[in-house]
């Protein structure tokens, strides 16, 4: 697992600490992310059919970009506690936004007073090698949110940077 930072602009919060792995697979990847804290504090969506649904981000959501080495172009995945999820593909940097293509997603969520662990298993075509970057979007029940991620550039948390994409997968 891999700790997350929260961004210097966040206030702590319910949420003490998030980690997040991922593993390349013969049909994509299968990723896991933590949550510790006051789960009680964050705003968790209600639990939904697993299918594909728009503006996830907007609330607690946990993402996955995948960027082949050496290419521009790149995918970002969406994975709610809800079970829903997203998946788009970019050209470059927020530009050429379209949905990808995924075979299926699984996803499972369980959470106590203390902590949420989601489960996601994405069959997609994912080139490896990639760098790739694990995120998380925590809302408080007050409406304010965290974000984490494996690295930040300067400035706003902005996920869709190159710099948020400290892994190097390889299969």
């Amino acid at each position: 697992m891999h700790p997350l930072m929260l961004h210097v602009a966040c206030d702590l919060g319910p949420v003490r600490a998030v980690t997040a792995s991922v593993t390349a697979t013969a049909q994509g990847c299968e990723a896991e992310f933590r949550l510790d804290g006051h789960i009680a504090g964050i705003v968790l969506p209600p639990a939904a059919a697993c299918q594909r649904h728009d503006n996830l981000w907007q609330t607690t959501c946990f993402e996955i970009f995948w960027q082949p080495l050496g290419e521009k172009s790149y995918r970002e995945f969406n994975l709610s506690p809800s079970g829903q999820w997203a998946a788009y593909d970019f050209d470059s940097f927020r530009e050429g936004m379209r949905d990808a293509p995924v075979e299926a997603i699984a996803i499972s969520c369980s959470h106590d007073a203390a902590g949420l662990v989601l489960h996601a298993s994405i069959a997609a075509d994912l080139p490896a090698p990639a760098q790739v970057a694990l995120n998380a979007v925590v809302e408080h029940a007050d409406g304010a949110k965290q974000y984490w991620a494996l690295a930040f550039p300067p400035g706003k948390p902005e996920f869709h940077s190159e710099a948020n994409r400290a892994l190097i997968i390889e299969r």
